[in-house]
């Protein structure tokens, strides 16, 4: 999650780029700066969070959270409706 500022060119770029590295790390967007990544493992996702602090912007704030793919699964939704995407699922498979 975050909240970036967008006041100056600079920090319109800044906004640009960590949401595209973002994007790059596989992460899908859940609302709005909130994006989501499924970790195989929690050493995975300690990795991964280690590698947004290389490219996070030294202004504004990010948060991370971790939750379980159980607790990610059992999300209700009060208004609108569940995207249909295969990497939203625990029905994927990896291939190495």
């Amino acid at each position: 999650m975050f909240d970036l500022p967008v006041d100056t060119s600079e920090e319109r770029r800044n906004y640009r780029k960590f949401r595209k590295e973002l994007i790059n790390e596989g992460f899908l967007m859940i609302q709005y700066s909130v994006y989501a990544r499924v970790c195989v493992s929690k050493e995975s996702a300690r990795f991964t969070e280690a590698r947004i602090s290389t490219y996070a912007p030294s202004k504004g704030l990010i948060q991370t959270m971790m939750v379980t793919e159980k607790q990610y699964n059992s999300m209700h939704f009060l208004a609108g409706k569940k995207k249909e995407d295969i990497r939203n699922t625990s029905n994927r498979t990896v291939v190495i």
